[in-house]
């Protein structure tokens, strides 16, 4: 034998005997993965290259997909409860047993008052079907989670510029020189930035990042702007500042693609003060250049005069640009004004400004790209600004976060770099404005679906969900004076508001993938009180309590009935154009989930249970003419539901051929066509289309085409929402449909039509020499909400979490490792582990989100770090403010849309002496339906 024949080994052993493409679900961003597969089980996950969103790149969370689809916390059956409400004591049933309780608690809602039933769903990315069930049921009360995750950017893109960042769009990559990002959630759409971060750095291009928190993306960012939370608006207004001090905005863009040649009526006796002068058309009117007069602002061969003025009666009317000179060049908004507030020095505010002006204007892109705009004219080039941006839930979640998207946006928007080469571009099928989309809907009529849908994008006081006397009709108090434009409803005020029968009692509240027992719900431990509260009657307060999970979270220790979900390795699903979409600003796309493997245990997907329920109710839609379920289980209505003729959840390969690309009929080998294709469908934009989408004829016809519209839509950028305006209006005393005298103030301060800052509720509403400090969360980049922090593989990288402070608090309070902390809000007081951060804004502390276990939940054992020494800033978080001695609480929520002020958050930290054995507050284990995981989890195939 030779020496080397003794030392042989094989470096590349058959880790599989099949790969099986799907898509992951270890966090939204919805990556492809091939699935590996040896003797029939899971072996092992890598990225899928061919794959439109991830390109074969696959972060932590998705390589540890294994450990999640294989994890001790998966529920196995459908469960009784069986003990006290919180208890954690249930008893198996069967599935037939499971649906006949469910059916048997709402079929009589329905019948007498379908309002009665609350069905709000968490983090999942099926919502166009979960609303449609809700609908068909007849109730007001659903939403999902965005209302406390980011509505306030997500609306805010709406109603500036038809879409925002993240599903909405992305920059362009491969041409930006100049990249600024704020406050961004870390494990959202992290493989797209990360591969565009790399581009970006490989290039040589320049990373900003503004954020309290020096942490991820921001550690890698060339210059780091460690601001002040809550105060990003102001810091975004000060840039706007400068660049109109300088006369550095794009005046062509602006002419072309927004409303800021718009003439505003400044009447101030008009009742229509502050709308748009319109024409016999009804179209807003512009004041032509070339000749003087008002005209349609559509019409073509003219250009608005931005600095035209229209008078009439003796009355002078202007442009909505000249109200935005008026405002933004006021010494309230330059930079010596604002930094103190914002903790960012004059200078850094002017050198940011000047930057972004000379690589926006000196450094243009220029594609020699033929194209046709809406008018009918025709181009010769592309011309790009080479300056992007991107943001999410840091500055969302804020009380004033609604206010700071739309600054964002319209920072863009003067920039010129909204759907041009080397800005920000819109993915198909936005960008959307709010006509495009629907009014929200809330009648009822028992034993009839409800009229319309639930959520949608109000354009006025007339369209509130408001009943006869000026009560909410729904039971987050979505769409009224409190919060007007709350598209995406208020998840986070469901349960305390069924709680206080405010502004009605419920019966039964359904819940999916919605861990509103610990860390998706602010006030934790009062919002378990309520849970478990009875009233005088010895019954429940909130009657009724159906779940559904595929794992064995908090939430599920108080459901009266759990619906098992599986896990995301064993169902169906659908990535679709009506929902969620993963498409890129190239191409429309979409995608399946489908079940590489089997469950082993007594579990149903959520989204088939729904259609078993549908069925059972005998609900519209569920059920055919002859009262059979319609639909075997969601893979059948994923391939045969039709939400309009030729246009159904998926796009591609459609047709009894399946070569319908994005209409046609349905395809009965439609999924196996995905699954040959990876997983995916892909529909290529046209070179012609590639930007300026709004108002690009080519792409309208494609996208018409593929059923992303069903007309061609053109229309303009809302640098000024005149929506917003009417409810202003309204609160001034105009119109049907006001607000009741204790909001009218509120009402005409915060929906203002250009954007704003005002600090932040809590900052007015406490003593901020008591509370000087901010506390936030963020999410870990390798953890998705509480679903990572129970995987064998990610709790090695964080099995606890610290509350970090920076180097002022740390030295001043005498802080050393090992440390605990008492950390006292305005609401309660928390006691945890401390550790030092530098790079952090001085007056901020933080720490990861969800990482803080309750004992007994996810069959970790209660000895588990995470439920020891892990922690929650909930506790310190109520949902609403403090009294302000006016008789009310006001909602810890944006005026504007309700979302959930998170981040608003001040506290105050002293050393906790003597240091206790663990984090405070410690409840009570609850005991765990599923048992305890083995002490090692541990797979050899």
């Amino acid at each position: 034998m030779s020496k080397a024949s003794q030392f042989y080994f094989d470096t590349s052993p058959p880790v599989s005997d099949e790969v099986r493409k799907t898509t992951c679900y270890m966090c939204a961003c919805r990556c492809g993965i091939n699935v590996h597969m040896k003797d029939g089980q899971v072996a092992y996950i890598e990225g899928n290259r061919d794959h439109p969103v991830n390109k074969g790149v696959l972060c932590g969370k998705g390589s540890s997909g294994i450990m999640q689809h294989y994890a001790p916390s998966r529920l196995r059956a459908p469960l009784k409860r069986v003990g006290p409400r919180g208890s954690g004591e249930f008893e198996e049933i069967s599935w037939d047993e499971a649906l006949d309780i469910a059916a048997g608690w709402l079929e009589p809602l329905r019948k007498t008052d379908p309002s009665k039933l609350a069905f709000f769903t968490g983090r999942d990315q099926s919502q166009s079907f979960t609303s449609w069930f809700a609908q068909a049921y007849g109730t007001p009360n659903y939403a999902a989670h965005g209302g406390f995750c980011s509505v306030n950017m997500a609306a805010a893109g709406i109603y500036t510029m038809g879409g925002a960042f993240w599903e909405f769009g992305q920059p362009d990559w491969d041409r930006t020189k100049l990249f600024m990002l704020f406050g961004v959630a870390e494990d959202h759409d992290s493989n797209p930035i990360k591969i565009g971060l790399g581009k970006l750095k490989e290039r040589g291009a320049k990373v900003i990042g503004v954020n309290p928190i020096r942490s991820g993306y921001n550690a890698i960012a060339d210059e780091w702007v460690g601001i002040t939370p809550g105060t990003d608006g102001l810091f975004i207004l000060a840039l706007v500042h400068e660049l109109m001090a300088a006369g550095k905005v794009d005046l062509n863009y602006l002419c072309r693609y927004t409303n800021a040649g718009f003439i505003v009526n400044e009447d101030p006796n008009s009742p229509e003060r502050g709308l748009f002068l319109r024409g016999k058309s009804g179209k807003p009117q512009v004041l032509a250049r070339e000749t003087g007069i008002l005209m349609d602002y559509d019409c073509p061969a003219i250009t608005p005069d931005l600095a035209g003025q229209f008078v009439e009666e003796g009355v002078t009317h202007r442009t909505v640009f000249q109200l935005m000179a008026d405002r933004y060049l006021s010494p309230d908004y330059a930079p010596e004004a604002v930094e103190a507030r914002t903790g960012v020095p004059a200078t850094r505010i002017k050198s940011i400004a000047a930057e972004l002006a000379r690589v926006a204007f000196e450094e243009e892109i220029v594609i020699d790209q033929p194209w046709t705009d809406w008018k009918g004219e025709r181009h010769d080039k592309m011309i790009g600004r080479p300056v992007s941006f991107h943001s999410m839930r840091g500055i969302s979640a804020h009380s004033n976060g609604f206010q700071t998207c739309r600054a964002l946006h319209v920072l863009q928007i003067l920039l010129g770099s909204v759907e041009v080469p080397g800005g920000f571009r819109f993915k198909p099928p936005y960008p959307k404005p709010p006509e495009a989309h629907p009014r929200p809907h809330a009648g009822v009529t028992p034993g009839q679906p409800l009229d319309g849908p639930h959520l949608g994008y109000p354009l006025g006081p007339e369209h509130l969900l408001l009943d006869d006397e000026g009560r909410a009709k729904r039971i987050d108090k979505a769409f009224t004076w409190e919060n007007p434009m709350s598209a995406h409803g208020l998840m986070h005020m469901v349960i305390s508001n069924a709680h206080a029968g405010d502004p009605y009692k419920i019966d039964t509240l359904f819940m999916y993938m919605a861990n509103m027992a610990w860390n998706s719900t602010m006030n934790t431990s009062e919002v378990m009180r309520m849970l478990t509260d009875k009233g005088e009657d010895g019954e429940y307060v909130i009657p009724r309590i159906i779940y559904s999970d595929a794992y064995s979270s908090e939430m599920v220790a108080y459901a009266d009935l759990i619906l098992p979900d599986t896990t995301y390795l064993e169902r169906h699903d659908c990535i679709s154009l009506l929902d969620r979409p993963i498409c890129e600003a190239d191409g429309a796309a979409d995608a399946i989930r489908w079940p590489v493997v089997e469950p082993d245990r007594d579990v149903r997907g959520f989204q088939t249970v729904l259609l078993q329920l549908g069925a059972k109710l005998g609900l519209p839609g569920f059920v055919c003419d002859e009262g059979w379920p319609k639909y075997e289980d969601y893979a059948d209505y994923i391939v045969n539901h039709e939400r309009r003729p030729g246009v159904g959840p998926l796009a591609g390969f459609r047709g009894e051929d399946g070569t319908g690309d994005g209409r046609g009929d349905p395809n009965p080998a439609q999924i196996d066509r995905y699954i040959e294709n990876g997983g995916f469908w892909v529909s290529h934009v046209p070179d012609e289309a590639t930007f300026y989408k709004p108002w690009n004829k080519g792409y309208q016809e494609w996208a018409v085409a593929r059923g992303l519209f069903d007309a061609e839509a053109p229309y303009v950028f809302n640098l000024y929402v005149e929506p917003m305006r009417k409810f202003q209006l309204a609160a001034e005393g105009h119109g049907a449909v006001q607000p009741p005298e204790h909001l009218r103030e509120r009402v005409r301060r915060t929906m203002d039509p250009l954007p704003i800052w005002y600090e932040p509720f809590e900052d007015g509403n406490i003593d901020t020499d008591e509370f000087p400090i901010h506390a936030l969360t963020q999410r870990p980049m390798h953890m998705y909400h509480s679903w990572g922090t129970q995987n064998a593989w990610l709790r090695q990288i964080t099995g606890k979490n610290s509350l970090y402070l920076p180097t002022k608090l740390w030295d001043a309070h005498g802080f050393e490792e090992g440390d605990y902390a008492v950390v006292t809000s305005a609401h309660g007081s928390i006691t945890v582990p401390v550790a030092h951060q530098a790079g952090l804004n001085e007056n901020t502390v933080w720490t990861w989100n969800a990482i803080g276990k309750r004992k007994g939940a996810w069959a970790l054992d209660e000895g588990a770090s995470e439920a020891g020494e892990g922690f929650l800033l909930n506790h310190l978080i109520h949902e609403l403010q403090p009294p302000k001695g006016d008789g009310l609480r006001w909602a810890n929520s944006d005026p504007v849309t309700g979302q959930a002020a998170w981040f608003d958050l001040r506290v105050k930290i002293e050393k906790a002496v003597p240091k206790p054995a663990e984090s405070q507050p410690a409840h009570p284990p609850i005991k765990s339906p599923v048992g305890k995981g083995p002490a090692k989890v541990a797979r050899k195939i």
